[in-house]
């Protein structure tokens, strides 16, 4: 199990494939696991990192400090600590919102950047909702409640043309063996709470931006109202989770932007 011990915290990562280092950074709730969908075409051209950030998955401790300059700064240390001198970064949500800072941190260190269903806000209308499910989890709820919560915020409402496919989602999430537990979900969500708007590096690095047309949490024009300079692709028939409802125009249009010479 690769590990990165680093200051006040073992960070898990997962890595594999070869070529031109990408780190791939997860959003809320999530950790290496949620990138599934494209990992292994990606893995067929880069060499592809996949951490667990603080408070989630097989880091720890899981209630190590937390918050976009500690995030960011495991990436930082990550890289330090594969020798790597630079490297592309995607970032989901959450992630894209990391990998802005870590663009601002240490600009040399990032090649070419991606966000997906991202942008450097943070709604009080979402930080209402994850509060809410983290409510959702409390004692003597039923353990699904709060990811039947979620998942609709997710994906593409065909998922749903189907109800076994939301009790497949919800079995498999609840039988994961590093899912993010309530203590967990509860310090990530006071972290993201003390998060103010964010100013976009500068310089920005060559920047691609894939949005959900149908994303509901990070809605496509509001997206493109706060990021300038970089280029969009809009994926129509997506959600938040553009990685799970659209893998193979998500792994083109990253394909196409981190190999752009």
């Amino acid at each position: 199990m690769p590990v990165a011990v680093l200051p006040g915290v073992d960070l898990h990562y997962e890595i594999g494939g070869s070529g031109p280092p990408l780190i791939l950074i997860a959003g809320m709730m999530s950790d290496s696991a949620s990138w599934a969908p494209v990992v292994g075409p990606l893995e067929e051209r880069f060499t592809v990192i996949r951490p667990d950030n603080r408070t989630c998955g097989r880091t720890r401790p899981l209630d190590a400090p937390a918050g976009l300059a500690e995030w960011a700064g495991d990436m930082v240390a990550l890289m330090n600590h594969l020798g790597i001198d630079s490297a592309h970064v995607a970032g989901h949500s959450l992630g894209g919102l990391i990998a802005l800072q870590l663009a601002a941190m240490a600009p040399t260190r990032i090649r070419r950047l991606a966000l997906l269903a991202s942008a450097p806000i943070n709604r009080a209308r979402n930080q209402a909702l994850f509060r809410h499910l983290l409510a959702l989890r409390g004692p003597g709820m039923p353990p699904d409640l709060w990811l039947r919560g979620l998942f609709p915020w997710l994906f593409h409402p065909r998922f749903f043309d189907d109800p076994t496919n939301l009790d497949v989602a919800v079995a498999q999430s609840l039988a994961y063996p590093h899912a993010q537990g309530a203590d967990a979900m509860a310090h990530q969500v006071a972290a993201l709470d003390s998060l103010d708007t964010l100013d976009l590096p500068e310089p920005m690095p060559p920047t691609l931006a894939i949005l959900g047309g149908l994303d509901l949490l990070m809605p496509a024009p509001m997206i493109r109202n706060n990021l300038r300079g970089v280029t969009f692709a809009e994926l129509p028939d997506a959600g938040h989770s553009v990685h799970w409802d659209a893998p193979v125009a998500v792994v083109a249009a990253l394909t196409q932007h981190l190999e752009a010479s």
